[in-house]
């Protein structure tokens, strides 16, 4: 169950984080609200799955580069998105660049946000915040 729910939070943040990158930039289209959730889960699973991956491919790329060469990893599975699901669209190489790195801060944010929901307080507890 707690797997369940980590890829239902995963793939909500997911969308949320496409919704911002499509209402900052004109160049990328986030579709119908159906089409953005599967640009959602697509994203996700690549960055999941192929990411890692290629990741592990480019490690000496990444030596050389001082990591650069994961920024384009990570464009890459914008890009892969962009051609899978139909209705998101990103046009130009520019776009493609600033995207990810709103898709980074974001993610940098809801991590942060994450840390501090699960860490435990002084007393030994897990700070659960109600709604």
């Amino acid at each position: 169950m707690r797997f369940v729910t980590y890829l239902l939070v995963s793939w909500a943040a997911n969308a949320i984080v496409l919704a911002i990158v499509a209402w900052t930039f004109t160049d990328v289209q986030s579709g119908t609200h159906k089409q953005l959730l599967i640009a959602a889960a697509v994203f996700g699973i690549l960055n999941t799955i192929l990411k890692p991956i290629l990741r592990l491919i480019t490690l000496p790329f990444a030596v050389i580069t001082l990591g650069l060469v994961w920024f384009g990893v990570s464009m890459l599975m914008l890009a892969i998105t962009d051609w899978l699901v139909k209705g998101f669209d990103v046009e130009g190489f520019w776009t493609y660049v600033w995207a990810t790195v709103v898709i980074w801060l974001l993610n940098l944010v809801i991590d942060i946000a994450a840390y501090y929901w699960r860490r435990p307080s002084r007393r030994g507890e897990t700070i659960v915040m109600s709604h």
